[in-house]
């Protein structure tokens, strides 16, 4: 507020009245234009993503605040993140990043306690704040910034191949930010140097990072893979144990029996030709008893999927129609109308915290359950990104950390970085180059048993054995990161 001061001279016979006056005045004047401040935090306030988060900032002396107008805004008076006036909080200028995600704690409100609660933060919300107090026609602000950080997944270490004598292990982690540093040791706390370092950004905003290193034979054989974040000065470490038989060895009696095979299969190979030469109704021959193999083969894997061990009376498969339940989506999946597909949304969405809904992890069960028979149904993999196929307990949590694993209530195979793997525990590596990009999940319940084949040649992918799966309702469900889309296919 601004008083215009008009001091001007006077005819009186003492000009000691007047200074007094003078003086009187400009001090009125000064204690008028100055009735409080606004402090905040001298220095930055760092968050985690997906935590929670206050920014603090108070009247200075202090008073009650609840008739003011409180606004915090980013860069510009009109970027509203949390608006609060006539004695209640406001949305309607609010930004659409922040609905439903900021609270001004109104405990401390009568001692000119203003400070604003930001919930689930994510990477974007990183920056300058503005905490603005209005009081009629007399306003104070103040500045704050707000540093974010992203603690991501634990590192997994996987042994990719043999590479110049050794073998070549592998570091993948996701989540990250700012930028994170990764180290291999051994158990003495000694570094090994990184063979090649891969970090990307993802739409997330966070870091993923890939590092690789060759461990040679006689090395400590307990190895690990620690990541580091350099703001929160936290970290995060997995170690495994590289046993001796994983490195390759040259054996005299293995080049002495590479020999024979060669020179048998040069044999092998001068008989067939010499037999081609002198007809080709031998080839023919084989030709049709390997075909008639391999239709053999695989009618007995079909009846094997439909029942082991029982043959030709066994229950059939039952075709599953199966359709997503929106009631149990994680809030930053997006589901097509029908709930055949679903993918990961950009922003988190307005829904309705139920029991029934994950709120950690990006998961959705099927809408249909299954306590007997046999069922099976298809799962069109599009897009790169991180994923998983499978089912779960229809009693698995919905909050929190949940266990990726048959403990957990979940029976699936997933694609992460470069691997792909069952959900067992550890997990298991699929023996593929790459995963298929349709999937066909099969579920005995009498024998609890889950089966996935690629449905693209039918080749089996893996089998949870008999008795893992338990005797209650068994739900389809998917994992869906971003750059991935799953689609059930009719």
């Amino acid at each position: 507020m601004k008083i215009l001061l008009f001091c001007h001279s006077s005819r009186a016979s003492s000009p000691l009245p007047g200074f007094i006056v003078f003086f009187l005045t400009c001090y009125v004047h000064k204690m008028e234009s100055a009735q409080f401040r606004v402090v905040g935090p001298a220095h930055p306030v760092t968050a985690i993503v997906g935590e929670a988060i206050v920014l603090p900032c108070h009247l200075s002396p202090r008073m009650s605040a609840v008739n003011m107008e409180v606004r915090w805004f980013r860069s510009e008076f009109t970027s509203v993140v949390h608006l609060y006036h006539d004695g209640k909080d406001q949305y309607g200028e609010q930004m659409p990043d922040y609905h439903g995600r900021t609270e001004l704690l109104k405990t401390g409100i009568l001692d000119g306690n203003v400070s604003l609660q930001i919930l689930n933060i994510r990477r974007s919300d990183e920056g300058q704040y503005h905490c603005f107090v209005e009081d009629g026609s007399f306003d104070e602000e103040a500045l704050l910034e707000l540093k974010v950080a992203g603690l991501g997944s634990n590192p997994l270490i996987s042994v990719e191949s043999h590479q110049d004598g050794g073998i070549r292990m592998v570091c993948q982690s996701a989540g990250w930010y700012p930028e994170p540093k990764v180290l291999w040791r051994v158990l003495s706390g000694k570094e090994l140097p990184s063979l090649s370092e891969a970090k990307s950004l993802r739409d997330s905003g966070l870091f993923e990072t890939e590092n690789s290193i060759i461990i040679k034979e006689r090395s400590n054989q307990n190895l690990s893979c620690l990541i580091r974040n350099t703001v929160l000065n936290q970290e995060k470490e997995s170690t495994v144990y590289i046993a001796d038989s994983f490195f390759p060895r040259v054996n005299p009696w293995m080049v002495a029996l590479s020999v024979i095979l060669l020179v048998l299969f040069g044999f092998i190979g001068l008989t067939v030709y010499l037999f081609k030469i002198k007809g080709k109704h031998l080839g023919e021959i084989r030709k049709r008893d390997t075909k008639i193999s391999d239709l053999q083969r695989e009618l007995d894997w079909r009846r094997n999927i439909v029942c082991p061990g029982l043959g030709s009376a066994a229950q059939p498969v039952q075709e599953a129609n199966v359709t997503l339940d929106p009631d149990t989506a994680h809030p930053e999946l997006v589901l097509s109308e029908g709930g055949k597909s679903v993918r990961w949304g950009n922003t988190r969405q307005r829904l309705p915290d139920t029991p029934e809904r994950f709120d950690t992890a990006p998961w959705v069960l099927g809408c249909e359950g299954f306590t007997a028979g046999r069922h099976c149904w298809e799962v069109e993999v599009g897009g790169g990104g991180y994923w998983a196929v499978g089912v779960a307990r229809d009693s698995v949590g919905r909050k929190g950390r949940i266990s990726l694993s048959p403990e957990g209530g979940i029976w699936a195979v997933e694609r992460w970085g470069g691997q792909f793997r069952a959900l067992t525990s550890p997990e298991t590596p699929l023996p593929r180059s790459r995963a298929p990009s349709r999937i066909r999940v099969c579920l005995d319940c009498g024998r609890g048993q889950v089966t996935f084949i690629d449905a693209g040649d039918e080749a089996p992918i893996f089998t949870f054995p008999p008795g893992s799966v338990p005797g209650e309702r068994i739900r389809p469900w998917l994992w869906v990161w971003p750059g991935s889309r799953l689609r059930l296919r009719p």
